[in-house]
């Protein structure tokens, strides 16, 4: 089995890190491949961010030329495009935001995100409603840190840890890693907060390998079909 796990931005680092935190989760016989958009932000921190993250990762995949793959995870938590992703591939495609979410809903009644810059709050927000689980959301919690401050570990935890408590204090009885790009950190943080932690990389690929060993694809029944055939310009000279 081969999953493609697309960057949702453009630094090389973050794929990097990222595909070390899905080859981790998956199982024997599965291989995983990153993409890294060639345009776009190199950090998706805002809705003008996410919609030009959008619209790479969709290049990106449109003009893969790679060997075949089986499933797609969409790692960008709260971004758009997951919907213009399934109408375009024909393979499952599986995002973390509601990978994560669905997950920790078997874990616990409700559960709370940590992620990077309260400004993501609204749209994990509506991220989470469009996937059906945003009312087993208890909180949205910012840690304060930007995207690319993530490497630096030890500020990382602690940050995660302080967000990590409010969230409790809100009631979350699950918490859920709120980036990509803190893949990893629930293996760090986990015991010392008493909850259940839940990296949506991991929970992408795990559920990604499922619906591929079931041999189920997006329905093309209605809102998700094919896109209409017309003409479509992606760019100077990108048609």
């Amino acid at each position: 089995m081969r999953i493609v796990v697309t960057n949702c931005n453009t630094t090389q680092e973050m794929t990097a890190e990222i595909v070390r935190g899905a080859r981790s989760a998956a199982g024997q016989g599965t291989t995983v491949t990153g993409l890294t958009p060639a345009w776009g932000p190199e950090s998706a921190e805002g809705w003008l961010d996410s919609y030009l993250s959008a619209a790479a990762v969709l290049d990106t995949l449109r003009t893969h030329d790679g060997p075949p793959y089986d499933a797609v995870v969409m790692a960008g938590f709260g971004e758009h495009g997951r919907e213009g992703v399934r109408e375009l591939v024909d393979v499952p495609v599986v995002d973390i935001t509601e990978a994560a979410a669905h997950l920790a809903c078997l874990l616990g009644r409700r559960y709370g995100v940590v992620t990077t810059l309260e400004r993501s709050r609204g749209q994990i927000e509506d991220s989470l409603e469009l996937a059906g689980v945003g009312r087993n959301c208890a909180v949205v919690v910012g840690t304060g840190l930007g995207v690319l401050d993530l490497g630096d570990t030890d500020r990382t935890q602690a940050a995660f840890l302080a967000a990590a408590e409010r969230a409790r204090d809100a009631g979350a009885e699950v918490l859920v890693l709120g980036c990509a790009g803190m893949t990893g950190l629930q293996r760090a943080v986990g015991e010392k907060l008493g909850l259940p932690v839940v990296d949506g990389v991991a929970a992408a690929v795990k559920l990604a390998e499922a619906l591929v060993t079931m041999g189920l694809r997006t329905s093309r029944a209605g809102s998700l079909a094919k896109p209409v055939p017309k003409r479509r310009t992606w760019g100077a000279g990108r048609d």
